[in-house]
């Protein structure tokens, strides 16, 4: 997808003070789907945290969901595994 940026909404399910609120930050990571786990940044400390991607959004910097100059970014993706 020429020019577009990956955003992902991630879920912090296992800190029950932001369990069900998602949370959105920059994937530089080729293949990031709904369901896979990332390690991203998350409050003031930037502590890295495990978290669930519920969406992908693919968009311009310009129609980004979140500020693109404060917007963090995922630090590893862990693909989930597909049960065939």
């Amino acid at each position: 997808m020429n020019n577009l940026t990956c955003f992902v909404a991630v879920e912090f399910v296992d800190d029950p003070n932001v369990k069900g609120w998602t949370y959105w930050y920059l994937c530089e990571f080729d293949g990031a789907e709904e369901g896979d786990n990332a390690v991203a940044p998350l409050g003031r400390h930037d502590g890295l945290q495990k978290g669930v991607i519920r969406k992908v959004l693919y968009a311009k910097n310009g129609e980004a969901p979140y500020p693109v100059e404060r917007i963090k970014k995922i630090k590893t993706l862990l693909k989930a595994e597909k049960n065939v």
